[in-house]
């Protein structure tokens, strides 16, 4: 399936622009037996480098989206742009005229602009209140994006910050530790494609390299937690050793059940299998998707499953003693491999790139709504539907579910959720080798998704029985509750003894 936005075509083709440029500007040169290699080896490094630039800055919109979704589940405006304080101050205090101490003759212009912006932006009436801690902190009055240059000043906070190795830490393993995680991680985004023409490498068995990168990760968390002497860290890197073994097996199954419905390892030929086939995972196997849900949220030691950080009892777990922009690249670091089990999601059940419904909305012909619907790039929708997993999935299991003990999440891992990956495996062998009908498959570009998921003359009578059937499921066990029982709300922690009277070890 070709992409009307085809990057690597651009780079790579030969006769392309960059290729084609480089190869006549090495005529006549030394180097002119070696053009071909050396076009392709330039246009490959700019390839990859555009695709990395791509993820990377585009990770900074979940982080907008998690402030500000915080702040209205919770109640409250966060902090949206401080920028306006400059010329409006807080609660009508502002900082004088603290442009006329700036170096190099920048007081002038700086000044005149501050009193341009306080006339037309400031406090005149009522339509511009004063921009205060608990008022309106919109940008100009106008909510364009806000606080999302408040992600450049945490950034600068992590870089100013000094960097300190504890006393008696094994100081290489300690300060190695952070950047095997780092790099790791940012290993994941060179597998992730944005579209079928967009995409820095796509190897046969991209599936299995996404998640080895993952399971890289936790040797860093452990080896972080040991070698800074710190009983907090030391248990902290424990759990996470622990909790991570727990839920990488169920994990693995799952995504093999991906690939033995999809018929490949290759993430590329996987998105396609879904168009061609004519329905996405997510409809065929939504017990998979939130098996790969769950064991993400616990992949990427997020809130229900951060008991690795819990910070009401280990500070900050294996972090606790990493400062400054240490501490900055193992935040980032967890952004990343969120926002690549994001990317994950949306490609193995969501049809990655493809729009809702683009076979059947792409083949209307009326007034060239197919057409227009089919202009909207691949790179786009799949960003789109990344963000809505994070924010769906992601953001409201943090901030609606409590965190559960180490011992509960280990047995809900090896005792619920392995059983149901090798039932989902069981699944995906039955679907592949009784119900899907190849002859249905559809290899058109991008109008005319196939059928290839028929049953008994009904067309995708296969993916909606399924669907129907597991939010049955889902709804009875999710509403599985003793009325007999007492409903209020239950506590976290009771304790029947005093503290200090508890013999351990005899209890």
């Amino acid at each position: 399936m070709d992409d009307r936005y085809d990057l690597v075509g651009f780079f790579l083709s030969k006769d392309g622009l960059l290729r084609s440029g480089l190869i006549n500007l090495l005529e006549g040169t030394p180097l002119e037996e070696s053009a071909g290699s050396l076009s392709f080896a330039v246009a490959t490094f700019a390839l990859v480098n555009v695709v990395f630039l791509l993820l990377f800055f585009s990770q900074f919109a979940i982080l907008w989206i998690e402030r500000k979704a915080v702040a209205r589940m919770q109640d409250r405006y966060g902090a949206t742009t401080a920028l306006r304080s400059l010329w409006v101050g807080e609660n009508g205090v502002t900082a004088g005229e603290w442009w006329n101490m700036l170096p190099f003759g920048l007081g002038k212009p700086i000044g005149a602009v501050n009193k341009w912006l306080n006339k037309n932006f400031g406090n005149r009436d009522e339509n511009f209140p004063t921009v205060d801690r608990v008022n309106n902190r919109s940008w100009m009055g106008k909510t364009i994006v806000p606080g999302f240059f408040q992600n450049v000043a945490d950034g600068m906070k992590f870089l100013v910050k000094e960097h300190m190795v504890p006393q008696r830490a094994d100081r290489l393993i300690f300060e190695v530790s952070p950047f095997l995680i780092v790099s790791s991680t940012l290993l994941i985004l060179g597998m992730i494609p944005l579209s079928s023409g967009i995409y820095a490498t796509n190897p046969d068995l991209s599936i299995l390299y996404a998640i080895a990168i993952f399971g890289i990760a936790p040797i860093g968390v452990f080896f972080a937690g040991w070698s800074s002497n710190n009983k907090y860290t030391l248990i902290g890197g424990i759990r996470s050793a622990a909790q991570l073994t727990a839920y990488e097996i169920p994990l693995l199954l799952t995504l093999l059940s991906v690939a033995i419905l999809s018929g490949t390892f290759n993430i590329v030929d996987s998105i396609h299998f879904q168009h061609s086939a004519g329905a996405w995972n997510i409809f065929l196997m939504p017990l998979g998707a939130a098996l790969f849900l769950i064991t993400m949220i616990a992949e990427v030691e997020r809130v229900p499953f951060d008991m690795p950080e819990a910070e009401a009892e280990l500070v900050e777990g294996w972090w606790t003693e990493y400062g400054g922009m240490r501490f900055g690249m193992l935040f980032m670091a967890e952004y990343i491999r969120t926002y690549a089990a994001c990317f994950l999601f949306t490609h193995f059940f969501l049809g990655g790139w493809h729009l809702p419904f683009q076979g059947t909305i792409g083949s209307i012909e009326f007034l060239g709504i197919g057409g227009l619907y089919l202009l909207v790039p691949g790179a786009v929708m799949t960003l789109v539907k990344s963000w809505l997993v994070f924010l769906i999935v992601f953001v409201w299991a943090r901030f609606a579910l409590a965190r559960i003990r180490t011992d509960q999440i280990l047995e809900f891992g090896w005792r619920m959720l392995l059983p149901l990956a090798v039932l989902q495996v069981v699944l995906a062998l039955v679907y592949r080798l009784y119900l899907f009908n190849p002859d249905g498959m559809s290899a058109k570009n991008d109008v005319g998704g196939g059928m290839a998921w028929d049953a008994l003359g009904i067309p995708y009578l296969v993916p909606i029985a399924t669907t129907l059937f597991w939010l049955g499921v889902f709804f009875v066990y999710l509403n599985d509750e003793d009325k007999s029982v007492n409903q209020e709300r239950m506590f976290h922690v009771h304790t029947d003894k005093p503290a200090g009277t508890v013999a351990p070890g005899q209890e």
